[in-house]
């Protein structure tokens, strides 16, 4: 079985260079993930971060869009539980109509950003809907199938465009997959951010097993990893540096993850209740190219999936760039079609 590659990039802002700088680099990893013939190509939502640039995947997509020719572009993801589901189908009823055929759509329930942010957001929304429900809803806009006795009977998320947007759930638990399986949507599981590789066997298991093929779909589960590619083992546990995953744990049961330890200490203070922080060593393929093929392919082997969207944490920006040439390398030279 072939293992297809696809890119998420989080636009991250490097010390010293600017969020300017930062997509200028977007758009670099973008043109090369189509000249490697990768699948597609992601991009994140944050919010009020100095870290990451990417504050508005729809924008960004637009522009990626115009500056790729064939790729598919998407995102990775929206954060469903800020918006309109049917402002959400517009925006991206209007990118698949400037580019039939090449246009994703990604939802996720992670905030995004820290509590201020969400409110800001979120201003005036009194009773939030959960994200099953929006997502419902918005398929019904993307797909154009209102039905006859919906409350809105009639509206249409104009353009409709010739091919839809292909709808994605995001998540990074089994409750999420349990979701995706339940509308029979196409899932993502981002290991990168769980960290917890039993975590998405289990998530991945209960996907197949709870999905509904009543919509006339199939299970289809992409693996979202973080990868390093070097030219030596020791290159790569340096470019790997000391990353760690940072999650904040609410009084009230909610669990969050971020960037940094500051960044908790900050979602902790805004959120206004008590908070633990959690630190743990971040889940991440490493290695040289025959290191990095072996595990993939080991993994691809343990989940049953023919595709992983990889994102990179790598500095310098030429650095990050190469890994993904090196990861490129690694699988054609073990005759496995990316």
């Amino acid at each position: 079985m072939g293992l297809t590659i696809s890119v998420l990039d989080q636009s991250p802002i490097y010390l010293g260079e600017t969020a300017e700088q930062a997509f200028k680099h977007t758009v670099a990893l973008a043109r090369k993930s189509e000249e490697l013939g990768f699948r597609r190509f992601w991009v994140s939502e944050h919010h009020d971060s100095e870290q990451v640039a990417g504050s508005s995947p729809e924008v960004l997509i637009s522009y990626l869009l115009a500056q790729t020719n064939t790729i598919r572009i998407g995102s990775g993801g929206v954060m469903l539980q800020h918006y309109s589901p049917y402002k959400v189908a517009e925006n991206f009823n209007v990118l698949a109509s400037l580019a039939p055929g090449r246009v994703d759509l990604g939802v996720g329930r992670a905030p995004g950003g820290l509590p201020k942010s969400t409110q800001a957001l979120q201003q005036g929304v009194r009773e939030a809907a959960t994200l099953t429900d929006k997502i419902v809803e918005l398929r019904k806009y993307v797909q154009n199938r209102l039905e006859a006795d919906h409350p809105l009977a009639g509206l249409r998320a104009a353009p409709i465009p010739a091919q839809a947007p292909e709808l994605y759930v995001l998540g990074a638990s089994v409750d999420s997959a349990q979701i995706a399986a339940g509308l029979g949507l196409p899932y993502v599981f981002s290991l990168f951010i769980n960290g917890d590789p039993s975590v998405a066997l289990k998530a991945i298991q209960a996907y197949r097993e709870r999905f509904d093929a009543s919509h006339g779909t199939e299970p289809q589960v992409i693996l979202a990893v973080s990868v390093i590619v070097a030219e030596s083992e020791s290159e790569a546990a340096e470019l790997a540096g000391h990353q760690k995953v940072v999650k904040v744990r609410l009084a009230s049961g909610k669990l969050v993850t971020l960037g940094t330890r500051e960044q908790a200490e900050e979602f902790g203070r805004q959120a206004g209740e008590p908070y633990t922080i959690e630190e743990q060593e971040p889940w991440i393929v490493k290695g040289s190219k025959e290191t990095i093929r072996e595990q993939l392919l080991a993994l691809q082997k343990d989940t049953g999936i023919d595709e992983v969207i990889v994102t990179s944490n790598i500095t310098p920006f030429e650095k990050r760039l190469r890994s993904y040439e090196l990861l490129h390398e690694a699988l054609v030279e073990a005759t496995v079609e990316v």
